[in-house]
């Protein structure tokens, strides 16, 4: 199973509990947890064709591959409407999209994933967590989730 972490949108799939479920091999129990059936969690990453059912039908992903692009930041029209809104919605891990899409264009998508592994590991052991983890599984290190860091983020 190859996974991909870049999104179309500058999400982190590296961070998104699916993923790391399928990579943990733990998806039973995420869908329990979540009362989903298990089938609609697997997934490799939104770049992948083996997509979790919640990201099947992204409206990003469909425009991007119609105007032969790889990510909403080589559009014209960046940031458009749709993606500001999604930025605003009231999930905290969508907060950085505009900020993250800026980051890959700038410094190149390998150097962006370097910096969200990084990112999305604990600073005290280097287990990787998910965008909602407050806490270190490992090693019990509080840990700076999405929530912490939509609070920072500029809304400009």
């Amino acid at each position: 199973m190859k996974f991909r972490y870049d999104t179309v949108c500058g999400l982190y799939c590296g961070a998104c509990k699916a993923v790391m479920a399928n990579q943990t091999g733990t998806v039973e129990a995420l869908a329990q947890e979540w009362e989903i059936k298990p089938a609609e969690l697997v997934c490799h990453g939104c770049k992948t064709e083996t997509i979790a059912a919640f990201c099947q039908d992204c409206t990003f992903r469909e425009c991007v591959n119609n105007k032969g692009l790889e990510y909403c930041f080589q559009c014209s029209e960046f940031p458009c409407d749709e993606l500001v809104q999604f930025r605003n919605d009231k999930a905290p891990h969508h907060s950085v999209v505009l900020h993250n899409s800026k980051r890959m264009r700038d410094m190149g998508v390998p150097r962006w994933l370097e910096e969200q592994r990084i990112r999305w590991s604990c600073p005290e052991c280097g287990t990787s967590f998910s965008w909602y983890d407050q806490t270190c599984s490992t090693c019990g290190a509080k840990l700076y989730d999405c929530r912490a860091e939509e609070a920072e983020l500029d809304r400009d």
